[in-house]
C-alpha cells in the first residue's frame, strides 16, 4: 500500500494543538522527532517530553485529497514549517527495521544478540535479545557503558538489583554472566514483561528473577542484599533515589549509575561522597558511567 506522508518543522508550543488537528482530519499515525539534534532524556512518570525544534509527520492513505487538508493549517505556522508532501511506498517494516540491528560486543566474552540471528561466537557469553520489546537493546551509550562494566565484573554466585530494569538487558547480562539472582524494578508494567520474556529467552530460572513495580519492592526481603546495584536512569532519578538503591547494596558491594551526561557526573558525585565514592569509569558519545563501592574500614 501507498501512503501520503505530510512534514512540517514546528515549534514545541505548536505540537499539541496541530497534532490534534490532523488527527481529526484522517491522519493515521503522527510522529515526532527531534529537528534540531537535541539531547532529550528518559521522561518521568506522566512527563511527555518534546524537543525545542521538532518534525512532525502525518501519515494518510494515498487517496486523500490533502489541499483541504493544508488549509485547515493555520497559516503563521506553514510560514515557517518548510511543509513537504510525500509519496511514501509502504515496506515490510518490521524486516526493514531487522536489517539493520547487529550483534553487539561487549568486553571480551559478552554480546548482545538478536534473538533471530545466530551468535557470532557460540563460545562466548550470548544475551539473546528482542530488541522490539524495546526499554534497552544495548544500541544506546548508556546502556552500552552498563555492559562495558558487567563483562568485566566478576559476578559468579551474586545478588543484581536493576532498578529502572527497561527490557531486563542489564539483569540479564549479569546472570549470563554469572550472577546468582536479580530483582528488575521498573514503573512501567510492559517493562516488565518484557524482561519475563528476555529473561525465558536466555533460559533464566523465573525463581531467580523478580521483577515488580517500585511501590511492591519488597525492602525488608532485599534490604543489604545486593553486590551489585545497577540503575541506568536519569541524574535526577539517581540523587532522589540514592538511599534506595544504597539501601540495596551490601558493604561490600558495587553501585553501578548511568543515564547521565558528563557534565552531570560532578553533581552526582557530590551527592552521594558522603556516603559512596564514586568514580567516572566510562564514557560515550557525551554519556558517562559511575561506579563506586563503600570505603574500606
Amino acid at each position: 500500500m501507498t501512503w501520503l506522508q505530510l512534514r512540517l518543522n514546528v515549534q514545541r508550543r505548536d505540537i499539541p494543538a496541530l497534532e490534534e488537528l490532523l488527527l481529526t482530519t484522517g491522519a493515521v499515525a503522527v510522529t515526532l522527532e527531534d529537528n534540531a539534534d537535541q539531547p532529550l532524556l528518559e521522561p518521568g512518570v506522566g512527563e511527555t517530553p518534546l524537543w525545542n525544534q521538532t518534525r512532525l509527520t502525518a501519515l494518510y492513505p494515498a487517496d486523500t485529497d490533502m489541499e483541504p487538508i493544508l488549509q485547515t493549517i493555520p497559516a503563521p505556522l506553514l510560514e515557517e514549517a518548510n511543509l513537504r508532501v510525500e509519496i511514501l511506498e509502504d515496506k515490510d517494516w518490521e524486516r526493514e527495521w531487522m536489517r539493520h540491528y547487529h550483534p553487539l560486543q561487549f568486553g571480551r566474552r559478552l554480546w548482545v544478540c538478536p534473538s533471530w540471528l545466530a551468535p557470532p561466537d557460540p563460545d562466548a557469553v550470548n544475551l539473546l535479545l528482542d530488541p522490539g520489546l524495546a526499554f534497552g537493546t544495548g544500541t544506546h551509550p548508556t546502556t552500552a557503558l552498563c555492559l562495558q562494566q558487567l563483562a568485566d565484573l566478576p559476578l559468579t554466585g551474586q545478588t543484581v538489583v536493576d532498578y529502572g530494569c527497561g527490557s531486563g538487558i542489564l539483569a540479564v547480562a549479569a546472570m549470563k554472566l554469572g550472577a546468582s539472582r536479580a530483582l528488575c524494578v521498573d514503573n512501567d508494567p510492559q517493562a516488565l514483561a518484557a524482561s519475563v520474556d528476555n529473561a525465558a529467552r536466555n533460559s533464566i530460572a523465573s525463581q531467580n528473577l523478580t521483577v515488580t513495580l517500585p511501590e511492591e519492592v519488597d525492602h525488608q526481603c532485599w534490604a543489604l542484599q545486593a553486590e551489585l546495584v545497577i540503575a541506568n536512569i536519569l541524574a535526577g532519578p539517581l540523587i532522589e533515589l540514592s538511599e534506595t538503591l544504597l539501601g540495596f547494596l551490601r558493604p561490600t558491594g558495587t553501585l553501578l549509575l548511568s543515564g547521565l551526561l558528563k557534565n552531570q557526573a560532578t553533581e552526582l558525585c557530590e551527592h552521594y561522597a558522603d556516603t559512596l565514592p564514586l568514580k567516572v569509569v566510562g564514557e560515550k558519545e557525551g554519556w558517562v558511567c559511575l561506579q563506586g563501592n563503600f570505603p574500606t574500614r
